[in-house]
């Protein structure tokens, strides 16, 4: 650390010796806490990003320790070499370990203690302080407290025309554009150049888009066949209900209607089909009830060129219909809103279309309107 003094018109560079500690005033950045030497005192302010396990291993979701944290600059930072791991004492786990308090995630924290190496990467040990802001969680608090206000009485078919007059204008994105926000959106949180797919859980290269066998494309959640809108601008591309998925389960998945029951799937694990239904894995039953609960809000042709479309009880049924709804909504409750929803849902909203799912925010719109 240097200091720069002015005396007598003369610039003296006074270099502090190495060994002494920062003042624990100083709040550092994740940057500058990392550039610091071992042993010396450090006061940082960051968010919770995940709990490191190995030294090339960080938890992003799923986590099994209270024993540590992964800090970063941003609390969507997925790049290992871009955090900071921080033990946790006994006394600080109970109220800030992520296994006891997953809902911590994305949270700013300020931690006092010294730099020391983790897992032989660069952290905080000897923590004599945390203290939680949850600044982030406040505020997309009052922002979705202000998104839905003036719906939250309704209830019915006043419900969904009030939430059609909410996400009905949002911005449309070409095709083409689909292929990059899929692959942020649906982003591998252990690995970036990776997404996950949809039905089969897998990890592909994000590169590795396309139409050939053992490429991922763009799964339309609601067919397009059932509805008739294509590709078009709308909901052809509306990234409310567009998944990475591989090629030929794609295939395999058709138009058909989401139902339980049937033969298991050769390359989808736990997902099953037969000649009118599709029943995919239990982890994403309630994402997908989610997602064709918003398209049949969403889409009430109100233009030219837009569906109407409904959830139905029968298979079977032709035109601008799915079902079945009653299996949705066992799959709505069975399967609830995860975090990986959550952060999707405010990832399409802030970034790309400027609306929401109101099934994500507001789970309880699902009796009120079926």
């Amino acid at each position: 650390m240097r200091r720069m003094i002015r005396s007598g018109g003369f610039l003296l560079l006074i270099l502090c010796c190495i060994g002494c500690t920062s003042p624990s005033s100083e709040v550092l950045s994740v940057e500058e806490a990392m550039g610091m030497s071992n042993g010396q005192e450090v006061t940082m302010e960051a968010y919770i990003v995940g709990v490191p396990v190995q030294v090339e291993s960080v938890q992003q979701r799923d986590f099994t320790s209270d024993y540590a944290l992964a800090l970063a600059e941003s609390p969507d930072e997925t790049n290992i070499n871009e955090m900071i791991f921080v033990q946790l004492p006994s006394q600080f786990r109970q109220e800030f370990g992520l296994e006891t308090n997953p809902e911590r995630i994305g949270e700013i924290v300020t931690v006092t203690g010294v730099r020391e190496d983790y897992f032989s990467h660069a952290g905080i040990k000897q923590l004599e302080s945390i203290d939680g802001q949850d600044t982030e969680t406040e505020e997309s608090t009052d922002a979705e407290t202000n998104y839905y206000e003036g719906v939250t009485d309704l209830s019915g078919d006043e419900l969904k025309q009030g939430l059609n007059d909410l996400i009905d204008a949002h911005n449309e994105l070409s095709y083409d554009d689909v292929w990059e926000a899929l692959k942020e959106l649906d982003a591998n949180p252990e690995n970036p150049d990776e997404v996950l797919l949809l039905y089969s859980g897998r990890a592909q290269p994000a590169s590795e888009n396309g139409g050939g066998v053992d490429e991922w494309n763009r799964e339309h959640v609601w067919p397009k066949s059932r509805g008739d809108f294509g590709n078009r601008m709308g909901a052809g591309t509306d990234l409310h209900h567009l998944r990475p998925t591989d090629t030929t389960i794609n295939s395999s998945r058709g138009n058909l209607a989401f139902d339980n029951g049937g033969e298991p799937h050769q390359e989808a694990q736990d997902t099953y089909s037969d000649s009118d239904s599709w029943e995919p894995r239990d982890e994403v039953k309630g994402d997908v009830a989610r997602m064709m609960f918003y398209m049949a809000v969403r889409y009430e042709g109100e233009r030219e060129d837009e569906p109407d479309l409904e959830l139905v009880e029968d298979e079977e049924a032709d035109g601008p219909v799915l079902g079945v709804l009653s299996t949705l909504k066992e799959w709505h409750k069975m399967d609830p809103v995860s975090d990986i929803e959550r952060e999707r849902n405010e990832l399409i909203y802030a970034t790309y279309q400027g609306n929401r799912n109101p099934f994500i925010d507001h789970p309880e719109f699902v009796e009120e309107i079926w």
